[in-house]
């Protein structure tokens, strides 16, 4: 998964995106609310955590411009204010969920999780498709034989993003999009690489190459 990171404090930018990339997320960050908004009007973020107090323009004035746009990707909202009516306004504009600061970053992340799985109609704790259960924690995924598959940080961003949207056709653009972050190589063949890697692990009849347009990962790989 992709995401923006949208905060003006350096120390806590560079700690949040050094954790998040540990966790297996693709991450861009911004520390002004001019540079977020077109950012996140311009690139396909799976989720944006975005912190109010910015410079040149403020985060509530930015989600409220995404909302108009109609750009309805999922936001966390991060703040030092307490005031209850202004996260009550930051609901308003459009925030999907609000965390005060400080905070842990393993809320954080339970957050990012559960708002993505949210998103894409998919509750509970682990993500399951295809007969797979992926352990987002370890970065691991279980078989139908309970046999768990260690996965490299690559192959299980790549995984994730494929039960994310599962039975639609996905290009390789987009999961280069939202499998590496800004500055990775849009025309590099490592997708295909990877594709491969993850066959060998769980199956090569889940991911169908859909020969001149992407592929599809197979919700039901016995049909």
């Amino acid at each position: 998964m992709r995401l923006l990171l949208v905060e003006d404090d350096a120390e806590l930018s560079q700690n949040l995106h050094q954790q998040l990339k540990k966790e297996g997320f693709a991450v861009d960050v911004a520390d002004n609310g001019v540079d977020a908004e077109f950012m996140g009007d311009e690139e396909p973020y799976d989720a944006v955590i975005l912190d109010l107090g910015l410079p040149l323009r403020s985060g509530m004035e930015v989600l409220a411009n995404w909302r108009s746009h109609n750009n309805k990707v999922p936001v966390i909202v991060l703040t030092a204010r307490d005031a209850w009516h202004e996260r009550v306004d930051g609901f308003k504009a459009g925030a999907d969920d609000y965390l005060g600061k400080p905070f842990h970053f393993e809320e954080l992340l339970v957050r990012i999780l559960a708002l993505v799985r949210r998103n894409h109609n998919m509750a509970g704790k682990a993500l399951t498709s295809s007969g797979l259960v992926l352990d987002e924690e370890r970065q691991q995924v279980s078989l139908e034989s309970g046999e768990p598959i260690e996965l490299t940080g690559t192959e299980f961003r790549l995984l994730r993003y494929f039960m994310l949207h599962p039975d639609r056709i996905l290009t390789k653009t987009q999961l280069i999009e939202h499998v590496y972050d800004q500055d990775f190589d849009k025309d590099s063949n490592l997708i295909e690489v990877y594709v491969r890697h993850l066959r060998k692990k769980i199956g090569k009849e889940r991911i169908v190459t859909k020969r001149g347009q992407g592929y599809i990962f197979v919700q039901n790989s016995r049909l």
